[in-house]
Order: structure tokens, then sequence, then C-alpha cells
């Protein structure tokens, strides 16, 4: 919905204009004088101002080179009389959409409202683009040829041209706003707004707030009326990222809002309508949480139309390779280092390696190395990731190596036969009780199966 901010000392203009534009479908704002027009326009997320020329105080003229300087590409339409032409023309001058000379009709206003709000949403629409074009390039940034990733291209194709809500589940780390950004970026709506909400970094409060917006004064610290994210995200996609996260309370309010596209903003009473495809993402098991009562079971369903899995970096560990040159390429031209490279022992390492955090801790990694190698190479020593943390550097400087490794043995030899070790010393103590051994090591479950397959490591009977 269209807010507009209507400025006149004349009450009864204020009224009838008000009506007219209300009936027509937009928010409208009045004000008496070029002082209180600006305190709504400090107040109110506008999308034009209409004035007239001739006020006390402060004239039409004065109050646009204010409402310039708040905010340059606002429009405004000044009403003069016949006689103010020249006023007209210098308001022009100074960066006035239009002017109309009184009398004019109704329609005749109406055609320059919608024009100059159409031409304000251009101006906002480009400056979205504008951040938006390094990411607007289909699958931009998802990297590799494993079949699971495979699969995951596979759907996306599938279910991007389509209006269904997805529902995007992986760990952390995985890629679910790339997943979401690449739906976005191939569907119908891919010159519409992608509006993302991490509903996990908001307080329950404030998060209403963000969704739907609010109006003055709705609570504490209110000063001004805002728009939500849905009314953003109008003609586009809404990333609901960790939607896991959204209070029991709230929920009611999203599903009404998904399945009726309306809405109340947080303190108002207007039900604003939007055209809004929803795509969501969770690293929790949404099934099980219904299960538990901890989220409603009818917007689990609403919300998981299509779903689509992300697989684990562990479980895509041909992938790394991948991941690793691309990374590097981007850091190389991010740091201005056009020789970085990444020699063999480090790439050899970093493939052996559990990557909790899956392709973002791989990314910080790298990134890491990138900055701090020596020589433009990253190295074996240049890339211990976060999920490795420090644990056993103490113990380990007390070790005799030459007594334990074999002078001619090659790192990943060392690697190896320590993790073999290692793997086959945990089972037996556990029992071979494979959730108590992968606590016991430190790890996950499936990484510890996926490593004793790697081994040859069968399951006791």
């Amino acid at each position: 919905m269209h807010s507009i901010l209507v400025v006149d000392d004349e009450p009864n203009y204020l009224v009838v204009l008000s009506e007219l534009l209300r009936d027509e479908g937009f928010e409208v704002f009045t004000a008496p004088d070029g002082k209180e027009g600006m305190v709504a326009i400090q107040e109110v997320d506008l999308d034009l101002v209409i004035t007239d020329m001739q006020m006390p105080g402060m004239d039409g003229l004065q109050f646009l080179q204010k409402i310039k300087e708040v905010n340059n590409d606002l429009p405004v339409i000044m009403i003069t009389a016949f006689a103010e032409v020249d006023k007209a023309v210098a308001a022009m001058q100074a960066g006035a959409y239009n002017y109309l000379a009184k009398p004019f009709s109704n329609d005749e206003l109406l055609v320059n409202i919608n024009k100059a709000v159409h031409h304000y949403s251009l101006i906002r629409e480009n400056s979205r683009l504008r951040k938006e074009m390094m990411t607007r390039t289909g699958f931009s940034g998802m990297v590799g040829k494993n079949k699971k990733m495979r699969h995951v291209y596979e759907l996306i194709e599938k279910v991007a041209p389509t209006p269904s809500t997805v529902l995007i589940a992986g760990e952390s780390g995985t890629g679910k706003e790339l997943v979401a950004k690449a739906i976005h970026f191939n569907s119908p709506r891919a010159d519409k707004p992608f509006i993302t909400v991490n509903c996990a970094a908001l307080a329950d409060n404030l998060l209403e707030s963000e969704l739907f917006g609010h109006e003055k004064g709705a609570f504490t610290g209110a000063v001004s009326m805002r728009k939500g994210r849905f009314e953003s995200a109008d003609g586009g996609t809404l990333f609901l990222d960790e939607v896991g996260e959204i209070p029991m309370a709230l929920q009611a309010k999203l599903l009404r809002a998904i399945q009726e596209k309306s809405f109340e903003r947080v303190g108002g009473n207007k039900n604003l309508s939007v055209d809004v495809r929803i795509v969501s993402a969770t690293n929790r098991d949404l099934k099980e949480e219904v299960s538990q009562g901890k989220f409603r079971e009818d917007l689990y369903y609403r919300l998981n139309v299509i779903h689509l899995g992300l697989p684990a970096l562990r479980e895509r560990l041909d992938d790394i390779p991948l991941l690793v040159e691309y990374f590097v390429t981007s850091f190389a031209d991010r740091l201005n280092k056009p020789d970085l490279t990444i020699s063999s022992e480090a790439m050899r390492l970093l493939v052996t390696l559990p990557w909790e955090g899956n392709v973002r801790e791989l990314e910080n990694t790298i990134e890491r190395a990138a900055i701090l190698c020596d020589d433009n190479v990253i190295e074996a020593d240049d890339v211990q990731p976060e999920s490795l943390g420090n644990n056993g550097q103490d113990w380990s400087r007390d070790l005799d190596w030459e007594q334990l490794i074999p002078k001619d043995a090659g790192l990943n030899d060392v690697l190896y036969a320590i993790e073999d070790r290692m793997l086959r010393q945990a089972l037996e103590e556990t029992g071979y009780v494979q959730a108590r051994a992968a606590e016991q090591l430190g790890i996950t479950k499936s990484l510890l199966q996926y490593k004793m397959k790697k081994y040859g490591i069968k399951k006791k009977k």
C-alpha cells in the first residue's frame, strides 16, 4: 500500500482530498503546515508528498527544500494557484516531481499521483538491484558436483518457476540462503525484492514488528510508522531464515498472513494485502518440533509444501577441492592477491578434516589462510579450522615424534594411521556403541560412520 502525505492549511481541503485518496486505496497522512509535515516525513515511510504552495510560516518551496534534505528521491507534487506558476517553475527546478494549478480535476490529480509513486518505486527498485547485482547470477556461490548437490540443483530448477512455499532444511553453514536466492532469481519474481529475515537474531517482541511493521506509538520506542518485511517483499520473495525460532504466539499471525496474503501492522487496524512467496529455512527437525508441541502443525504443512534438504559437507567430501579452489580464487580477487595458490599438502589435509561448521567453516578457514599465509601460498599449517580448536597442542609438545614416526613417513600416511588407530580404540573401549565412541572422539555419529567405512572398520555384531 502506497503512503501519501497531504499538507495544506485549509482543513476542508485536507478532508476532501484524504477521502478521495483513501477511496483509491492509498494510505493517507495529513498535516496543516510545513512544520508538522516535516515531523510526519521523519515518522512515516512515505511514497509521495502533496503540498500546497501558499502556507503560513513555511511556504511550499521552503518545505520542498527541507524534504530534499531528508530524502532527495521522495517525489513531491505542488498545488499552486494560477497566478503562482512562476513559483511552480522554481519548485520544479528545486526538485519537485510536478505541479498542478488550481482548479484541476480528480482524474488529473490521480494520474499524476500514480506516475509519481510508480517513479519512486522504480528508484527504490533500481537501488535494491544495484546492491543485489553480484548475487543475481543463477546459482551464484553454489559449488559442487556431488550426486546429492546435483539433486539439489534439479529441485531448484523444478521449484523456482512455481509459486509454492519451500522449506530448506540443513545444518548451519550448508548454504541455505544461497539456495533461497537461487530459487528467487530463477523464478518469475526475479526482478522483484528478495527480503531476508533472520528469525533467530531478533528478540520475540521485535520479530513481529520486523515482519509486519508497526504504527507510531505501538510500543515503547516506536517513534515513527515503519513498514515491515512483508510489505518490502511485496511482489517478490520473503526468506524466513531459522523459521523454527519463531515463538508460538507469533506463528498464528504468520500462518494467517501466508494463507490470506494480508495482515495488520503492530498497533494498527488497517488490513494490508501483499503478494509474497515464502521460502523458509531451518536447522531443526520441524516435524519433531511439531510432535513436541513447539511448532504449529498447520504452519509446518503450510511452509513445507516443497521440502529441500541440503547435505552436510561431510556427506559430499568430493566437493571440497572444488569449493577450496572457488574460495581461493574469490579471496585472491577480494584481497588483491592475484598469485594466491594452495599447496597440494594443504588440499589433502582439508579433505580429511571434519568440517562440523560445513561450507561456512571451510570458507572462513580459507579466508584466514589467504590473509595470513606467506608468499601467497596456502600451506597445511595455514588451514587449522576452528572446529579443531587447540586441543592436543599442549600435550603434543612433550611427545618424542622421532621415536613415534619414521622420518620417511608422509603427512597423509601419519594422519591416516593415527586416525585409524584412534577409531578402532574408541570403538573397542565403548563396546562398538557408535554414539558413545563418537562422543569419546569428539565427533558426530555420522562422521564416525563415514570414517569407519573409509578405513574398512566393520560394525561389531
